[in-house]
């Protein structure tokens, strides 16, 4: 057995057992193993804490109290476990189950703009579990066609690709090709979600995020811009309890003022600023544990 084959059978074994588990304790399952990375991920620790110390400083003004930064890191390390909890629980929760426990602000707003017609791109950053309301979407004749990195081994990415197929959601590997077909998905009015806080490949916008300099994807606002497409932001929030919350912001407004360019830019920004006050609803559910700012990821290890 290679270890490729190592880490998918690690995978997919762990997913059935906490499948398996009930509820209550498979929540207290990722608190344990959230605390555990907490103390042996140094370096993540250390990226997370300086990543919330930005938000929690925009948002009370004391970004260098290390014993409340501490907490939050914590918090955040157990919230990701959650996250990796639900999804390998998810596809095995019954649809009547999961719309029962998400409550949805402003699905309206998704109602609408796929009525419209041109398809409607809904911008989200890492935040609380996204398949969690892409699994309820699918319950409201609403299925969502997102893009996701390709991970190792190839196996385990076409389990994921399955495994949220089962819950109503079709995955787009990122890859050259993968713009033509969202963009083809759009043709067909449907809606599209991108994970859009992250710039992945490293060609983003420039926005000012949480009063530092950053760099977006340019994909949304850039689809929107070309196919017409409504473009709203949104977020889905673990909790209170096994529960979840969703909020789907209003649409911005893609009319066209001056060249592609510049209105590409403008509308990033505009989605980064939407960002920070999701974020900051709930800071630790926030997921990203890499140099996300210029002046982080210019002393970044290559």
């Amino acid at each position: 057995m290679n270890k490729g084959q190592a880490v998918f059978r690690t995978y997919t074994t762990l997913a059935r057992c906490l499948s398996a588990l009930p509820e209550p304790a498979a929540l207290r399952t990722a608190s344990m193993v959230g605390d555990v990375l907490f103390r042996v991920r140094g370096e993540q620790r250390r990226m997370v804490t300086a990543n919330l110390g930005r938000v929690l400083g925009a948002q009370d003004g004391d970004p260098d109290d290390a014993l409340v930064l501490d907490r939050w890191s914590r918090q955040a390390f157990r919230a990701y476990a959650r996250y990796w909890v639900e999804g390998a629980r998810l596809g095995r929760t019954p649809p009547v189950e999961v719309e029962q426990r998400t409550l949805v602000e402003g699905l309206e707003h998704l109602v609408e703009g796929v009525a419209a017609g041109k398809g409607v791109i809904m911008a989200l950053p890492h935040v609380g579990s996204w398949e969690f309301g892409g699994a309820f979407l699918a319950t409201q004749d609403l299925p969502m066609t997102s893009v996701a990195e390709r991970i190792e081994p190839p196996e385990l990415f076409e389990f994921f690709v399955e495994q949220r197929a089962a819950m109503g959601l079709t995955i787009i590997p990122l890859d050259g090709s993968s713009g033509g077909a969202v963009t083809s998905a759009l043709r067909y009015g449907t809606l599209v979600g991108l994970l859009s806080d992250r710039d992945v490949a490293g060609n983003g916008i420039e926005v000012e995020f949480f009063g530092e300099k950053t760099t977006m994807p340019a994909g949304p606002a850039t689809l929107a811009l070309r196919t017409g497409a409504r473009l709203v932001t949104g977020a889905v929030y673990s909790g209170p309890g096994p529960d979840h919350r969703a909020i789907v912001e209003p649409p911005l407004d893609t009319t066209r003022t001056g060249s592609l360019r510049r209105d590409v830019a403008r509308l990033t920004q505009a989605i980064a600023t939407r960002f920070e006050g999701l974020i900051t609803r709930a800071p630790d559910q926030w997921h990203v544990f890499q140099p996300l700012w210029l002046s982080d990821r210019a002393g970044a290890t290559p």
